[in-house]
Order: C-alpha cells, then sequence, then structure tokens
C-alpha cells in the first residue's frame, strides 16, 4: 500500500491519540470525515494499522517499579521460556533479540520485593540483568515518513 501525505498525518494524529474522531483529523488536515474514516479502513484492511491500545499508568495501580531485564538462556532453555513468558503478568513488553541475551522484557513490578520473586521465576530459564527503570525520557516515539531510511 502507498503511504502519501494525507496518510502519513492521520497515522500521526492516531498515534498520538488513537480516540480522535475521523472529524477532528479531518478538521486539522483538511480532509471529509468519510475520506479519513475510508483512508483509517484500507490501512486497517492493508495491516498498515494492526490495532489501537490503552496506555495505563502504572504507577497509579500500585506499581512502583518498573524494569528492563535482560536474560541470557540456558541451553535449552529458550523454548520453554518462550511459551512460558506470556503468563508472566509483569511483563509488559518482551523482545528476542541478538547479542549475548536471548531476551530483552520490560516489567512492571509492585516494589523490590516482586522484583526479588519475579527474578526468582527468571533464573530457572537463564542469567539475568536488571536494570532499574528511573524516568521515561520519550514517552512517544511517531514513526514518520522522513524518519524512516
Amino acid at each position: 500500500m502507498q503511504i502519501d501525505d494525507l496518510n502519513w498525518k492521520i497515522l500521526d494524529r492516531l498515534q498520538k491519540n488513537a480516540r480522535y474522531s475521523f472529524a477532528e483529523i479531518g478538521r486539522e488536515i483538511g480532509l471529509s470525515s468519510p475520506a479519513v474514516a475510508e483512508r483509517v479502513k484500507k490501512m486497517e484492511d492493508a495491516g498498515v494499522i494492526h490495532g489501537y491500545k490503552t496506555q495505563i499508568s502504572y504507577h497509579k495501580t500500585g506499581h512502583q517499579l518498573k524494569a528492563i531485564i535482560t536474560l541470557r538462556a540456558f541451553m535449552g532453555r529458550l523454548k520453554p521460556f518462550l511459551e512460558k513468558v506470556r503468563e508472566f503478568k509483569e511483563v509488559s513488553n518482551c523482545y528476542r533479540i541478538t547479542g549475548n541475551e536471548n531476551i530483552i522484557m520490560e516489567v512492571v513490578l509492585r516494589d523490590q520485593a516482586h522484583l526479588e520473586e519475579f527474578i526468582d521465576k527468571l533464573i530457572t530459564y537463564g542469567e539475568t540483568k536488571t536494570h532499574i527503570v528511573l524516568s521515561q525520557v520519550v514517552n512517544f516515539a511517531p514513526m514518520h515518513k522522513n524518519k524512516l531510511l
């Protein structure tokens, strides 16, 4: 699918706030509401837009700690980990990566004791490295056509 300037503008608005109405987006970029709806539908059908999500303030839910944890899986333990990781409610994002470690995870936890319990679960699969998140520097990193290689 060809992504023209208007589609990029629509994507930019939806990345900032997926709850913008088609009318609001249309007013901002100079299209009618039905024209915006048609473009969004085409991008959804083509797989350019593959979902919408809610961002949660974990701090306000009682989760005071966020960490980045890498895992270097023991021989024969990567596949079992990949099957199990979806069950860990602490994991908000998990990626299989290249390099010395196999996995990098973003996790949200209640406190240090919860972190210790979670690491105890992980060490049966491999060696971990934990990095405590102090603050979030970039909260929103939209993809713009001029930022693509």
